[in-house]
């Protein structure tokens, strides 16, 4: 049995940079600055083919030689050129904008497939599905024990006559049939009746198989407590709705989180154990409630202060902005053990992106930033650097060319080498702002929201205060 799935690279997004970059996953350095590529348009398309090429993923652990090329295949194009040759075929019809390429898997059942019967399947599903319009790079990674899958990266402009592919939903059908078909070949297993549903989006599979809080999985195991703390279907629905869930009756039961617009119906995306009669029978066979411990709150503490409160400087803007979403998701302070129950639910599921938020915070607490004009004068100090860095590097790589003295070569090489690490690090910094930028404009709508949620329902326990009985 094998799993396929196939997603499109914008150079908009730099999503796969951030992945392409994780230290736990590549020993690539971030943005791969000794390529010195020449647009970022080619430095994202590079970044995810090396991400599927790199030999310590590729290659295998028990010969003693080299084979890093024995499990990756280009079509219409060589591994050690194809950025090259893709972005050159773009430049041909005058398409570079845009979506840069389409990156997929195929992932094998434990134990089923060999490395070598793997690539074969892969490099044979990339001929029927792209190989006589595209240049393909396929790479079968061996690097985690029972996950044996391969990687695709398709140019999304064509070669033969430069139109661009856009991926269907029945492209991704299609996909997943010559995918079966191919398994049943080689004695593979194959789902024979697979249930038709709505698919998992990568970052989502992603965060789940980090043990990252999804919006679904969030869904899923609010559902699931509620439904132990319940001996009735009324409670159920009771007890939801005054958390501020919305519920809505139909063939499938519809449940939207608070501060959210858009719903998700429970039996579509999480199985048949969630229609509304398997929700009654898992009622039924509650003997009693089985409600949460919350821990009592931390016994006060006397602490003595130095100083003078009135120079104490109080932070605003940014800062303040970052500090008060961090302690509405519970992370401040840090010696209070938070109770994801009592978190509001829009920040709860930001608890997955704790590290960058972590990693903003840090910048806009180094460099005292609490306007957005402050933000934006740092993205130019630290787009300025670059530009010096770089011409620094290319004038040092122009001259490493003329130097025979292996000394001073090595020397220069490692001058140049600490010249593209400085670079990467403040091309992160860029990338931080500008996340800031966005993330700072949701945070503000996600606490308008929660305020808004928090008023609306105070005033309807006030109204209805008289008519309220305790179970």
């Amino acid at each position: 049995m094998a799993t396929t799935s196939l997603w499109r690279i914008k150079g908009a997004l730099g999503k796969v940079v951030s992945y392409a970059e994780n230290p736990e996953k590549t020993d690539n350095p971030a943005y791969s600055a000794e390529q010195g590529a020449a647009s970022e348009q080619e430095q994202w398309l590079e970044d995810v083919i090396k991400y599927a090429v790199q030999s310590r993923k590729t290659q295998c652990a028990d010969e003693r030689t080299e084979i890093m090329r024995r499990f990756v295949t280009g079509i219409h194009c060589t591994p050690d050129t194809a950025r090259d040759e893709m972005m050159a075929t773009k430049a041909l019809f005058g398409k570079p904008g845009g979506v840069i390429a389409y990156h997929g898997y195929q992932s094998f059942a434990p134990g089923e497939a060999t490395p070598e019967m793997a690539h074969e399947i892969s490099v044979k599903l990339a001929r029927q599905l792209w190989g006589d319009r595209h240049e393909i790079v396929v790479a079968t990674h061996l690097d985690k024990a029972n996950h044996l899958h391969n990687h695709f990266v398709v140019n999304n402009v064509s070669m033969m006559d430069g139109k661009k592919y856009y991926r269907s939903e029945q492209d991704y059908y299609n996909m997943q049939k010559e995918s079966d078909a191919l398994c049943r070949e080689y004695g593979l297993s194959v789902i024979e009746e697979p249930k038709r549903g709505k698919s998992k989006h990568y970052g989502e599979w992603k965060a789940e198989q980090d043990g990252k809080p999804t919006y679904r999985s969030l869904i899923k195991s609010e559902i699931d407590q509620a439904i132990l703390e319940s001996m009735t279907e009324q409670q159920l629905w009771d007890n939801l709705y005054k958390k501020g869930w919305h519920i809505k009756f139909d063939k499938d039961i519809t449940l939207r989180a608070p501060g959210k617009d858009r719903g998700l119906k429970l039996c579509r995306n999480f199985g048949d154990d969630y229609s509304i009669e398997a929700i009654r029978k898992r009622i039924l066979a509650n003997t009693r409630p089985q409600r949460q411990i919350i821990p009592p709150d931390p016994p006060p503490k006397r602490i003595h202060y130095k100083g003078n409160w009135h120079k104490a400087r109080k932070l605003t803007g940014l800062r303040a902005l970052y500090f008060y979403y961090l302690y509405r998701m519970g992370v401040l302070p840090k010696k209070h053990e938070p109770n994801p129950n009592q978190v509001y639910f829009l920040f709860r599921e930001d608890i997955r992106f704790i590290q960058n938020i972590s990693r903003e915070t840090r910048l806009l607490i180094k460099n005292k930033i609490d306007t957005f004009e402050q933000l934006t004068a740092c993205k130019n100090v630290a787009s300025a650097q670059i530009n010096t860095l770089y011409d620094q590097r290319k004038h040092l790589r122009y001259q490493a060319r003329s130097i025979r003295d292996d000394a001073k070569l090595s020397a220069v090489k490692t001058e140049i080498a600490a010249l593209s690490k400085k670079i990467g690090e403040l091309r992160r910094e860029m990338r931080l702002c500008e996340d800031i930028e966005r993330r700072s404009m949701e945070m503000k709508d996600k606490l308008r929201r929660a305020q808004e949620d928090e008023k609306s329902k105070g005033k309807e326990l006030t109204k209805n205060e008289q008519f309220r009985r305790r179970r």
